[in-house]
């Protein structure tokens, strides 16, 4: 039998990362820490949703943060994040490419 808790982690897990724009500050921040100040200009929403989104991320580990002054920066606390989204990126281009050739083989 499957433990709960584990389908219940796995399960905030994906919907954590189910947010485009949370995918979008997890791949601004690829290259490294990045003040909010740096983040919200680049997003097209208001900086107290921004901030939700980040603190989503930094709840689910997948981030780390610290305060300077006034400034909060982040950065990616868990890089293995990248390879959970090249897999998804594999699995899509697959069903994608398989969908093509479906759809060519119909014609």
């Amino acid at each position: 039998m499957i433990d709960p808790k584990k389908l219940e982690w796995e399960s905030k897990l994906f919907t954590v990362l189910g947010q485009p724009t949370r995918l979008k500050i997890l791949y601004m921040l690829r290259d490294g820490e990045k003040c909010v100040c740096e983040i919200h200009p680049l997003m097209k929403e208001d900086q107290s949703v921004v901030s939700r989104h980040l603190i989503k991320l930094r709840d689910m580990r997948l981030l780390d943060y610290r305060k300077e002054g006034v400034s909060v920066y982040y950065w990616i606390a868990e890089p293995r994040v990248f390879r959970l989204l090249e897999m998804a990126d594999d699995i899509l281009r697959e069903i994608m490419q398989r969908q093509a050739r479906e759809v060519a083989g119909a014609l």
